[in-house]
């Protein structure tokens, strides 16, 4: 992993270098960030306020520079299709309609708690892109690759991570599509 030479001059946080506290990230990011070519910096929070609109008022972040992370769970006849999706705080991911022709299931929802964090190692309220199964595709919003900097969750809810916004299409994974619809 790489360290941007410059903190991102996102919100109020105390940015680092990820690599250098692992004790923020949950045990699948420290693994997945270690074997990618990525600057990534992290910066504890408040674990109360890992919810987006606290999060971004709390620490002067702007919601078109905090990104969520959901999981989705798709089916068809017997094969089932599990997905993350990227997206900007502005905007929602349309599930219903590109998710799920894009994985090419008949129905779509969220991901239920209990299996999202069985299956990622990560606490809900800070799943990441980052370090998620290998054979998830992770869809990424085109809007999220145009922001300088995005914000997103560490794995843990007690902290974040910040990554250039270009660099989410690189992400083991990533397929960049249009894929939110404003929210």
């Amino acid at each position: 992993m790489t360290e941007n030479s410059r903190t991102p001059g996102v919100g109020t946080l105390d940015w680092a270098p990820a690599g250098d506290h692992p004790e923020l990230l949950a045990p699948p990011v420290v693994a997945a960030l270690a074997g990618l070519d990525l600057p990534a910096w992290v910066a504890p929070i408040d674990a109360a306020l890992a919810d987006t609109a606290a999060f971004c008022e709390a620490y002067d972040v702007p919601l078109e520079a905090s990104a969520n992370c959901v999981v989705v769970s798709g089916r068809r006849a017997e094969t089932e299709r599990t997905a993350a999706c990227l997206v900007l705080a502005t905007d929602r991911a349309d599930v219903n309609r590109v998710v799920r022709k894009h994985l090419d299931v008949r129905k779509i929802s969220f991901a239920p708690m209990d299996d999202a964090v069985s299956r990622t190692g990560m606490e809900y309220g800070g799943i990441t892109p980052i370090g998620l199964p290998a054979d998830w595709p992770v869809l990424v919003d085109a809007a999220v690759t145009e922001q300088p900097w995005i914000v997103v969750g560490s794995g843990i809810r007690g902290s974040k991570l910040a990554l250039p916004g270009p660099d989410a299409g690189r992400l083991p994974g990533a397929e960049v599509i249009k894929l939110a619809i404003a929210g």
